[in-house]
């Protein structure tokens, strides 16, 4: 399982998203899912508008993406008998310990997998 939070202005996603998948099947891996959540600028009549400054920011200091779209992977790694979930994005101690408890599998980011 692969997936990603990315700002609106990355026009690079799917290419980013694709070369994760690579370098986990060159490492033995067979990639089952994608997720991309994408963090756009919001509209101006919100409550809390995110607007462009926070568009790389994450949606969650505990988890980097929104509790639905976690809740979505969560359901595909339990189907699907993920053994790992790799993101794009770098993640804190913390958020690897909250996503391998939601997610219910290891947790790595493309970081780990690269040649040391």
């Amino acid at each position: 399982m692969v997936a990603g939070l990315f700002s609106a202005r990355d026009k690079r996603y799917q290419e980013r998203l694709d070369e994760l998948a690579t370098l986990a099947e060159s490492r033995g891996s067979r990639v089952v899912g994608r997720f991309v959540q994408r963090r756009g600028a919001s509209d101006r009549w919100n409550e809390r508008p995110g607007g462009a400054s926070r568009m790389s920011e994450p949606f969650s200091r505990r988890t980097l993406m929104t509790h639905g779209k976690i809740r979505e992977i969560a359901e595909t790694c339990r189907t699907a008998d993920v053994a790992a979930a790799i993101f794009v994005n770098p993640l804190t101690p913390t958020q690897r310990t909250v996503l391998t408890r939601l997610l219910g599998c290891q947790v790595l980011t493309a970081d780990d997998l690269k040649p040391a």
